[in-house]
C-alpha cells in the first residue's frame, strides 16, 4: 500500500488522510487507479496504445475477483471493492475520452468529469451511503473539472475548461464522513472556481485540513 500511496499527487494523498479506516483502502484503490490511468495517457505515444491499455483495465474490472490476475498490487487492492469494483469502469471510460481527440472539446471534458463522478458515486454505494450518490457524483465532477483545467496547456483547451468552470454551479455539498476525501478535493476545486485560488496554493493545506476535520 505504501508503494501505491507514493503514486498519488500530493493533494490526493492529503485528502486520503481524512478517510475513515473502514473505507481508506477503497479510497486508496480509487485514487491509485485514477493516477495509474493518468499515467497511461502520459506514457502512451499514440491514442491507440492508450486505448488498448485502458481496455485492459476495463476488462479486468468487469471480471469476477477470482478471474483477475494476481501479483499486481493495485489489482489486489481493488479486491476490497468487492461486487462494487465494476463501478470503477466509469473511471476508465472517463479517461478514455481524453485519449481520443487530438484537441479536447467540451464534450470530451464533460465525459471525463462524469466518469470520475460516477466512480465517486460507486464509492458512496460501497461505503453504505446510497443516499449520497447524487451529491458524490456532483462533487466528483467538480473535482475532475478543476483538476483537468489546472493541467491543460493548450490555450484553446484551457479556455474551454475555463468556460465549463464558469458554467458549473459550484454549490456547497455536504457529504457523509465516509466521503471526506471527496469533500476535501471538491472543496479545493470549488475555491479554485469561485475564488481563483489554485488547489495547490500555499493556503490549500490549511483549507484542506479544515475540510478534512469539519467536512466544510
Amino acid at each position: 500500500m505504501d508503494d501505491l500511496l507514493e503514486t498519488l499527487p500530493n493533494l490526493h494523498r492529503l485528502a486520503l488522510a481524512y478517510a475513515p479506516g473502514r473505507v481508506r483502502r477503497a479510497w486508496l484503490a480509487l485514487l491509485a487507479l485514477d493516477a495509474r490511468l493518468a499515467g497511461v495517457l502520459r506514457s502512451s505515444s499514440e491514442p491507440m496504445l492508450a486505448q488498448i491499455r485502458l481496455a485492459w483495465w476495463r476488462d479486468m474490472l468487469a471480471r469476477e475477483a477470482q478471474d483477475r490476475p494476481t501479483g499486481e498490487p493495485l489489482m489486489a487492492l481493488i479486491e476490497c471493492w468487492g461486487e462494487h469494483a465494476s463501478g470503477l469502469i466509469a473511471l476508465v471510460d472517463g479517461w478514455e475520452n481524453l485519449a481520443e481527440p487530438e484537441t479536447l472539446d467540451a464534450d470530451a471534458m464533460r465525459a471525463f468529469c462524469q466518469g470520475r463522478g460516477a466512480a465517486a458515486a460507486a464509492l458512496a454505494r460501497l461505503a453504505g451511503c446510497p443516499g449520497a450518490q447524487q451529491d458524490a457524483q456532483a462533487a466528483g465532477e467538480g473535482w475532475a473539472l478543476a483538476d483537468l483545467a489546472a493541467r491543460l496547456t493548450d490555450p484553446g483547451e484551457r479556455e474551454t475548461a475555463a468556460r465549463l468552470m464558469r458554467e458549473l454551479e459550484w454549490s456547497r455539498i455536504a457529504l457523509p464522513r465516509a466521503l471526506r476525501p471527496l469533500a476535501v478535493l471538491y472543496g479545493l476545486a470549488r475555491d479554485a472556481a469561485t475564488k481563483g485560488k489554485a488547489a495547490d496554493n500555499p493556503g490549500s493545506l490549511l483549507r484542506a485540513m479544515r475540510i478534512g476535520l469539519l467536512g466544510r
